[in-house]
């Protein structure tokens, strides 16, 4: 069943929907004056590419109601492929509604909360509101993140106790179903002090092509000497546009490690932002893409160095084939003052075919004079040397292509820390570039 909304929402809508999932009234008010500020923000500028004619406000309703799921059993086979019953704690949305969820007992004898974004919102409310778009991604950037606070209508919180260790990783589903479905899910994860976790989600389409948006945010925050795995494989379906904004603050020796596999087949702008703010904090982001058809890609990374001896890594893989167009836009900014610090980047671009396009951009920005940096960058075709040499045993061209493709991916897919989502990105990367 379908909640049909207007395709401009008004307050009264924003409040009618506030009002049925039982929110406070800070959250409900947070929601009408994002709503408010969209009209006059500006829409986001990623550079080199021109959004003006994209879609991002049309969509065909704002709300789909889906049959949770009783049990893992329960699960379709997609589902079931990349979240197996020895998983212990698993959260699962479909479309718009909190379908299943899991937690182990260990979890919730640590004092781990592990939920839906509506339920945190109604039982701990002080502490979403600590962190929801405060001092992570702000709803006033632009448009897109204005209209992100109006519009959520799903997400997950994830917050890990000071001094809680978590050994066993924490995975969640967004699986998209209904065609009509828009999604706008806010996911936070909060690693408290001495405190660590391994968080993977997956957005999932299964159907074809899809009427509906996506505007996702994340926010990630590591407080002092904790540490962050965030791991995601993206494969949402043709037809919406994608806006993606996943966001890290990294506090004094703290650690954020950001594992992305975007293999959405609509057009998508992701930006990918981390914050070194702590002395001794450290951000690793490695990401791989895929994109084929015409589809248009723009993907931001940036680290931002605040503290003192911080460490910046970047590393950005993508493959473009038939008449695909990305943009990869890599940052690395030392502030003044963040002396001792290191900032390292890597973007490298394979092109499958003549109407293929890649463009790699390593910017550094450097306000301080104590500090390593450096970049490097390439785009190209595939190596006719790595070809040769695996022809030359008796593989075919066509399989030696693909073998090369998989080997120059697998820094991302062998660092996924849950063997059925690293199987699924293979998968993936394997029925795209066929």
């Amino acid at each position: 069943m379908t909640v049909e909304t207007k395709l401009a929402l008004t307050e009264q809508d924003v409040r009618s929907y506030s009002s049925a999932k039982q929110e406070p009234s800070w959250f409900a008010e947070y929601r009408v004056q994002a709503l408010l500020a969209a009209e006059n923000l500006p829409m986001p500028t990623p550079d080199k590419t021109k959004i003006d004619k994209w879609n991002f406000t049309n969509f065909p309703v704002h709300s789909v109601e889906s049959t949770p799921f009783a049990s893992i059993a329960e699960l379709p086979e997609e589902v079931k492929a990349i979240v197996n019953n020895e998983q212990k704690s698993v959260y699962i949305q479909r479309n718009n509604t909190p379908a299943f969820l899991q937690i182990s007992e260990e979890l919730l004898a640590q004092g781990v909360i592990f939920t839906d974004i509506f339920t945190a919102v109604r039982e701990h409310s002080d502490l979403v509101q600590k962190y929801f778009m405060t001092n992570g991604v702000k709803s006033d950037e632009h448009k897109l993140a204005s209209l992100h606070a109006a519009l959520l209508n799903g997400g997950v919180f994830v917050y890990v106790p000071k001094n809680v260790e978590l050994v066993e990783p924490i995975q969640v589903v967004f699986l998209h179903d209904d065609a009509q479905a828009s999604l706008f899910n806010h996911t936070i994860v909060v690693a408290d002090a001495n405190s660590s976790v391994t968080y993977v989600e997956n957005y999932l389409s299964t159907v074809p092509e899809s009427a509906g948006l996506v505007n996702i945010v994340s926010e990630v925050f590591a407080e002092d000497n904790a540490r962050i795995t965030y791991g995601a494989v993206d494969v949402l379906a043709k037809g919406g546009t994608t806006y993606v904004n996943r966001r890290g603050i990294a506090n004094r020796n703290a650690r954020i490690e950001w594992a992305l596999g975007l293999m959405n087949d609509g057009d998508t702008i992701s930006e990918n932002v981390t914050h070194l703010v702590g002395d001794a904090s450290y951000g690793d982001t490695k990401m791989v893409v895929v994109g084929r058809g015409n589809q248009k890609q723009n993907f931001t990374t940036k680290i931002i160095h605040w503290g003192k001896h911080s460490e910046g890594y970047i590393l950005k893989h993508g493959v473009m084939k038939d008449e695909a167009s990305s943009i990869f836009n890599g940052i690395g900014k030392i502030e003044h003052g963040a002396t001792k610090s290191n900032a390292v980047q890597e973007s490298r671009v394979l092109m499958l075919n003549e109407k293929a396009r890649g463009d790699a951009n390593p910017i550094l920005l450097i306000d301080e004079d104590d500090v390593t940096a450096g970049h490097a960058a390439s785009v190209g075709r595939v190596d006719p040397l790595q070809l040769y040499y695996l022809m030359s045993r008796g593989i075919s061209k066509q399989d030696a292509e693909r073998l090369v493709i998989h080997g120059f991916l697998a820094p991302v897919v062998n660092v996924l820390p849950i063997e059925g989502v690293k199987k699924q990105l293979t998968e993936v990367i394997e029925r795209k570039v066929r």
